[in-house]
């Protein structure tokens, strides 16, 4: 995945940048509506995107301000672990970049990557019940809102949106 327009660029994370990726998840405003991980479960989720590169076409990459290079967030696509048949997609976004149509950039980038792969796969994306800003991101990227999803392990009930493939 690299994708650039005129605000962003999404590419792959350096080894080098772990301490970058990390620093996305210590502002609990940005973590308010994800499940809780310990720093070393953010070292292995950032270590599997490093080395998933090579397998391709599936993992987690940083998105960067084109003007001064900023760390903005990151965004993933992957099968998605509740149903393989489906891609999902996801992205955190820094807080001083909320508000700014960003998230909706990376939601069509992401959107645009899983359909060139032509897997003939729905994309979908879930998000926190809460999580309004995410929801309105995805609706105005034509996803539509389905029955919600229920993670019985982590005891968490999420807003499910799909695209499906046409």
């Amino acid at each position: 995945m690299h994708y650039k327009n005129e605000r962003i660029i999404i590419r792959e994370f350096t080894p080098e940048e772990f301490l970058l990726f990390s620093t996305l998840f210590e502002n609990e405003n940005v973590t308010r509506y994800l499940p809780y991980k310990t720093p070393e479960e953010y070292k292995e989720m950032f270590d599997k995107a490093v080395a998933d590169y090579e397998a391709g076409p599936f993992s987690r990459w940083g998105i960067f301000d084109i003007q001064n290079n900023d760390f903005v967030g990151m965004c993933l696509a992957r099968i998605f672990l509740d149903n393989p048949e489906q891609l999902e997609i996801g992205y955190t976004l820094s807080e001083s970049y909320w508000g700014k149509g960003l998230g909706t950039e990376v939601c069509k980038a992401l959107v645009d990557y899983c359909l060139s792969l032509n897997h003939q796969k729905d994309i979908v994306a879930v998000t926190d019940l809460d999580n309004f800003g995410s929801q309105k991101v995805l609706l105005n990227n034509n996803f539509k809102r389905i029955e919600n999803l229920m993670r019985e392990e982590q005891d968490r009930e999420l807003a499910y949106f799909i695209l499906q493939k046409e």
